[in-house]
């Protein structure tokens, strides 16, 4: 296919075959983007790029400029109303695409055409605002590429150069300066983050928010875009054990449960009381932007992760917290203890907030509360029993693990327990909490992600977006708050391997699996792993990365001073080994043909022959040959500096170099058709 495009293209005129081949690149520029930017300006730019290919292909005519200032008024306007101002990334970007493509109306000199590029790579540029995977990097170098390809095609000479030709050149352009690239990447100060990520939750889709909405999502599309990665040192604990701690829900008012107020802890003297025992559980988190203020670590975890650029703390709840959102990718290494016990174990005031109820909602589960209670063999019972209770009727009951419930009403309990029987974890855990606080137990409810995959091809734990859960948190005098997974007594496989719900392929991934199940899940791990060593090498290159690489080189105590001395130093390096090949180079090329080439650029620069005209292979007696049959015998004096200048070369007797000397001083004082 790229063979008769390529063909097709060739055959066009210049000007139009160039024309398309910029559209072509443009559009792949902005392809990335169409999830990024409104519908009206992904139509408006559709139909531009159309409009100008349509007219490059049949030679017509391009629009006046009230054509031009009629769409970008449109377009101003539009952007205006979309985003309520021209400021900003949505809005930037936006106008960015509109001006890019409305430029390509105006394609009537190169001036014109060196404005489409240069937005071009500002567009390109765009890209990362939105993503910076693995599969955009591809995806945009084959765009630079493509700009440098059609940037070199501009400033080739007249006639039909083939773009192959251009293409090589912008090749050997690109590999030419990765090396400087390398480096600049490698050494240059990374004082903030580059890019910027939306952290916007999407409803509908497994995940974390600062909130749990029970009952609002009829079908619930599983997300298996990655979390975070995880690394352990030695053993990792078994996967029903791997419970990274979230925000904790304890507020509920009757359809959504949100965090504690923040005073509640400090009004009541609520404190952690982390006890921890056995043996601890080292490990590196590589984490994916979240654009919130969480840390997951694994529970129970007493000490501060340790990472740079940020400020930790642990909340009486057990739930690290940074001092700004994680706006970008962070790695932070933690030492977790899966044996611990928090919270106080005596009654305190305080633990009242965590059996509260809204009125008025759930009648039927809290007359189900009365009922146990009022049962003689539960009328003494302590939480421990009532637990027990709780979660006898969940495996017995009927009740089903699946992410097609329906819409629940305002009552979501009493139609978890007694009618619809079925839902994901978050019904699960909050019918459960519900009935526990009508039983007088305090509970709450605790997010973060459960289980995971192990990655055979790099050994990173790999947990994603569909391995959010939702559990709870009873307390018990005497012990404090125990964890309680509601969703393992409904579906044991859940916190397992053996039963996780998995998200449905597409065509191309059924297909795969229907043909070797082995290789589908092998080339899974092998594309997982390489999005990893990416993530790790190359978009977690942070500045104390930087600064860990000068002390390898033997600095003590590394600043961004020493950053930019190395930097400047390679700069200069490179600079001075650059001018010493060129020195080297000039002198290992013939003296004689460089005086040859001095004299062709003459006569080129007076007009006398053309590049299309002359070879390189042009001899002294075939220019004295030219100018004899244009000037006659005007420049005589050069005619015979010519060809002495060959008899210096082809003579008989042998040359000498103080005979070129003397010919190369001659050559100053010559005159030259003007």
């Amino acid at each position: 296919m790229l063979t008769k495009l390529s063909t097709w293209l060739q055959n066009l005129p210049r000007d139009t075959r160039d024309t398309l081949f910029l559209l072509l690149v443009i559009a792949w520029v902005l392809l990335p983007q169409a999830v990024n930017l409104p519908f009206w300006c992904i139509v408006l730019a559709s139909g531009v790029l159309l409009w100008r290919g349509y007219l490059a292909a049949n030679n017509q005519p391009l629009p006046g400029r009230w054509w031009v200032l009629s769409l970008l008024a449109i377009t101003v306007g539009a952007t205006l109303l979309t985003h309520k101002t021209l400021i900003g990334l949505g809005a930037g970007v936006t106008m960015l695409v509109v001006l890019l493509t409305l430029k390509t109306l105006e394609l009537r000199a190169r001036r014109d055409a060196f404005v489409v590029f240069y937005l071009g790579f500002f567009c390109m540029l765009s890209n990362f605002f939105y993503s910076q995977s693995l599969l955009t990097a591809a995806s945009m170098l084959i765009a630079l590429l493509g700009l440098l390809t059609v940037l070199v095609n501009a400033h080739m000479p007249v006639g039909k150069p083939p773009l192959m030709d251009a293409a090589k050149t912008a090749s050997w352009i690109t590999l030419l300066g990765a090396p400087i690239m390398v480096v600049l990447f490698v050494l240059f100060p990374r004082l903030s983050p580059l890019w910027g990520v939306s952290g916007d939750t999407v409803r509908g889709k497994s995940g974390l928010s600062e909130t749990m909405q029970v009952g609002t999502v009829a079908q619930l599309a599983l997300d298996n875009s990655v979390s975070m990665r995880i690394k352990f040192e030695g053993q990792p604990p078994p996967q029903r054990e791997m419970y990274l701690r979230g925000p904790v829900l304890s507020n509920f008012d009757g359809r959504e449960w949100r965090p504690a107020s923040p005073d509640v802890a400090s009004r009541f003297r609520l404190t952690a009381g982390l006890m921890v025992t056995g043996k601890p559980i080292n490990y590196e988190v590589t984490l994916e932007p979240t654009n919130r203020p969480w840390l997951f670590v694994l529970d129970a975890t007493p000490n501060s992760p340790r990472l740079s650029g940020y400020q930790t703390a642990m909340q009486a709840d057990l739930q690290w917290m940074l001092n700004k959102p994680a706006s970008e990718l962070i790695r932070y290494k933690a030492q977790s203890f899966t044996s611990f016990r928090h919270g106080p174990e005596k009654p305190v005031i305080g633990l009242r907030e965590f059996v509260e109820l809204p009125p008025s909602f759930n009648p039927r589960t809290l007359a189900l509360a009365n009922e146990i209670r009022r049962d003689a063999r539960y009328t003494q019972a302590g939480s421990a029993e009532l637990v027990q209770v709780v979660i006898d009727r969940l495996r017995t009951g009927g009740y089903t693990y699946t992410l097609e419930p329906g819409v629940y009403g305002s009552n979501t309990a009493d139609e978890f327990w007694f009618d619809k029987k079925a839902g994901f974890c978050e019904h699960i855990a909050s019918s459960f909490v519900i009935l526990m606080r009508a039983l007088d137990v305090p509970a709450r409810i605790v997010t973060g992600y459960q289980g995971g995959e192990r990655n055979t091809v790099d050994d990173f734990w790999v947990l994603r977006q569909s391995d959010a859960h939702a559990w709870a948190e009873v307390w018990h005098e005497g012990r404090g708050w125990l964890r309680v997974d509601p969703t393992s007594a409904v579906s044991p496989g859940r916190t397992g391997a053996s039963q996780r719900l998995v998200a449905p392929q597409g065509a191309v991934g059924q297909a795969l699996s229907n043909i070797s199940p082995s290789f589908t899940i092998g080339l899974h791990a092998v594309w997982d792993a390489v999005n990893n060593a990416w993530n790790q090498r190359v978009l977690n290159y942070t500045q104390s990365k930087q600064l860990d690489l000068l002390r390898n080189i033997g600095f003590e105590s590394p600043s961004w001073q020493d950053l930019s001395i190395v930097l400047i130093a390679i700069i200069v390096a490179i600079s001075l080994m650059g001018a010493l090949w060129s020195l080297w180079e000039r002198n290992q090329q013939d003296p004689w043909l460089r005086l040859l080439n001095q004299a062709r650029k003459q006569l080129v620069k007076a007009g006398m022959v053309t590049p299309e005209n002359m070879a390189e292979a042009t001899t002294p007696r075939q220019l004295a040959t030219l100018l004899q049959a244009r000037y006659g015998s005007q420049y005589e004096a050069l005619q015979t500096w010519l060809m002495q200048l060959e008899a210096q070369r082809y003579a008989r007797a042998s040359a000498s170099g103080q005979q070129l000397h003397q010919l190369r001083q001659q050559f100053t004082a010559l005159v030259w058709p003007a």
